[in-house]
């Protein structure tokens, strides 16, 4: 299968504060080729007052694949999408294109405001290589999908940020560019659009197209993406399996851990007990940076008895990314009443599949001594560890077709039961 993007040893340089004239004359264009051509950055040195928005990137992008684009702020992901959608140039390096590129990365990206949404469509179209009789095809579903039926032949500078977002989706989705670059701009919609626009991308990158897409949402990157990239400060630090990727991001400093150990006796406890770790794992027993919504997910607690005096109880509590305590939960077991021999422990809880909802969990554990009308805390690991819920879509979920995100912590599949009541209206 052929590369539809190549990029090779792309950097992009800003110098802080600079200003260039409007325009330039040939002169000054042939010039400052000339001096791209035979001007190498020596490595480890970096000028006063610059900037390198990327720094040596490579990567390739095959035909009809779905990439994800994640990073922190500032890693570099839409400087990247800017050059892919040739808004501007490499400093160094080259990106090869093969097929037509149709980009959404701003409010208003390739929209003339004094023009109407009519207007503006067409002219999309040109720029795409679109022939007028191929986008006058098209016009009907994208007016549709953006729902801006009555302000079509009204110049778009009078559109509201929520009109303009959805009129550009529409025309980059619809007229079937061979590659589409999407950034986080599908924030700024209501829950309602996001929705209509995941499931068009995951009909874009069924049809064979290629689409690349920045996103702080793990969960849309892993439901969306066959392959994640992961950009700090400008460089390339991961490529793989989303999962594999989203993990990496997690695991460092940009996230929350999914597992945790302490070897001395900073370790959480006192002298009758210290945790050595605590860790998120599937039932293979692998640490699990993210799970399925239908899956279960273990809490793996590791902790060593000092006094076999003291009897201990394991117990954890489950918060959502926004501070929401989703429930606390500890082993009702009579055998934690009794104290353990002094010794290394393990104990895992199992949270249910089919129970929480898409998004970021975090985990706090503890150590307790419960006896009648008293809990007293041994052992304190708060916000220990993190991981995703994810819905991949592969099953039976309370969610049924729906893919856009919805409220609550927890998303259970209930049983219902449903019967039809043959049964005359009463009459009297």
């Amino acid at each position: 299968m052929t590369n539809a993007i190549e990029a090779r040893d792309v950097a992009k340089r800003y110098v802080l504060g600079s200003q260039r004239a409007a325009y330039d004359t040939l002169r000054e264009d042939v010039m400052r080729l000339a001096r791209r051509l035979v001007t190498r950055r020596p490595e480890g040195r970096r000028q006063r007052g610059e900037v390198w928005a990327l720094d040596g990137v490579s990567f390739a992008v095959r035909s009809g694949e779905v990439v994800g684009l994640i990073g922190a702020n500032g890693a570099g992901k839409t400087t990247m999408l800017r050059l892919l959608s040739q808004i501007t140039e490499p400093t160094l390096g080259e990106i090869r294109l093969r097929g037509r590129v149709g980009s959404l990365l701003e409010v208003g990206t390739g929209f003339h405001p004094e023009l109407t949404g009519r207007e503006n469509v067409y002219l999309n179209g040109a720029i795409l290589g679109m022939r007028r009789a191929e986008t006058a095809r098209k016009f009907d579903e994208i007016v549709e999908f953006a729902g801006v039926e009555r302000f079509i032949d009204t110049p778009v500078k009078r559109y509201s940020s929520g009109m303009y977002v959805r009129l550009a989706f529409s025309v980059a989705a619809h007229l079937e560019p061979e590659i589409l670059l999407v950034d986080e701009v599908l924030a700024v919609g209501d829950a309602e659009f996001q929705k209509r626009c995941l499931a068009k991308i995951e009909g874009i990158g069924g049809s064979g197209r290629t689409v690349v897409f920045v996103s702080h949402s793990m969960p849309t990157i892993l439901r969306l993406c066959e392959r994640a990239l992961l950009l700090d400060a400008g460089k390339l630090v991961a490529d793989g399996e989303p999962s594999m990727v989203v993990g990496a991001y997690l695991g460092g400093e940009h996230g929350s851990m999914s597992a945790r150990s302490w070897r001395d006796d900073t370790a959480p406890g006192d002298d009758s007990v210290r945790l050595r770790s605590v860790r998120i794992v599937n039932r293979t027993g692998a640490t699990a940076d993210t799970v399925d919504m239908r899956d279960e997910v273990g809490v793996e607690v590791s902790f060593e008895v000092l006094d076999r005096r003291v009897p201990m109880t394991p117990m954890l509590a489950l918060y959502t990314e926004r501070g929401e305590h989703a429930f606390n939960a500890l082993d009702p077991s009579l055998s934690w009443e009794n104290p353990l021999d002094a010794g290394s422990y393990v104990t895992t809880a199992w949270i249910p599949g089919n129970l929480l909802n898409e998004g970021r969990y975090i985990v706090s554990a503890f150590l307790n001594t419960i006896g009648p009308g008293r809990l007293e805390r041994k052992a304190v690991a708060q916000e220990a560890v993190a991981f995703y819920v994810v819905n991949r879509g592969d099953g039976i979920s309370a969610k049924g077709l729906l893919v856009q995100q919805w409220g609550g912590a927890v998303a259970p599949l209930l049983a219902w039961e449903t019967s039809r009541r043959d049964e005359p209206a009463h009459v009297g």
